[in-house]
């Protein structure tokens, strides 16, 4: 790791802006898998397995990242885009009842956003666990439990989301750069989790 910053003879650029220009175009070819948005959980989940593989010494690129994605799409990938699917339309729902008058709206609209954010953390740290390249079941039990014992692992999701969320309102355009940073974060609170973790 203490050769990260050394450059090549003629080399403009060190490795982290190599690595920044790789998670663009790794972030652009995610915002485009998302689309049909239940693709949009194996779209993070490849991102997430591509730049973590950078830090392994394998390269993070467009090419590699519809490469892994092309050997892991499957029912279960579907499956889980389903689900989540499922759960913001019913998220929507829930805070379009609170908008609507009824009775205790403010408390009820505080516990949805709540669960809301908490399953959003659950979710995202699913997309950001090798787990989630073969098996979203065991992916969706270890994100929960890094959830609740790495608190300040999930501020930081939640805050990526916050930000993502900002730079794409402030200016619809970088929307499909979004994924890339989003899926860099989720990886670095991952990687920081298992360094910080006991062996």
């Amino acid at each position: 790791m203490s050769g990260t910053g050394a450059r090549e003879p003629g080399e403009v650029f060190g490795p982290r802006m190599t690595l920044f220009a790789d998670m663009l175009s790794v972030g652009l070819a995610t915002a485009v898998v998302c689309l049909p948005v239940v693709t949009i959980p194996a779209a993070l989940s490849t991102a997430c397995a591509v730049l973590r593989g950078a830090g392994e010494g394998r390269p993070a690129t467009a090419g590699r990242y519809v490469a892994v994605l092309r050997r892991r799409l499957r029912a279960g990938d579907l499956a889980a885009g389903v689900v989540a699917l499922a759960g913001a339309l019913l998220f929507l729902a829930d805070l379009a009842l609170a908008g609507a008058g009824l009775p205790g709206a403010p408390l009820f609209a505080v516990v949805a956003a709540g669960i809301g954010a908490a399953a959003l953390v659950v979710g995202l740290r699913a997309c950001a666990r090798p787990e989630s390249l073969n098996d979203w079941p065991a992916a969706v039990r270890e994100g929960t439990r890094e959830a609740v014992r790495d608190v300040g692992g999930s501020a930081l999701v939640l805050l990526a989301v916050a930000t993502a969320a900002l730079c794409a309102w402030m200016l619809v355009p970088l929307a499909f750069l979004v994924p890339g940073p989003l899926a860099l974060a989720l990886t670095a609170v991952h990687v920081r989790r298992t360094v910080n973790s006991p062996s």
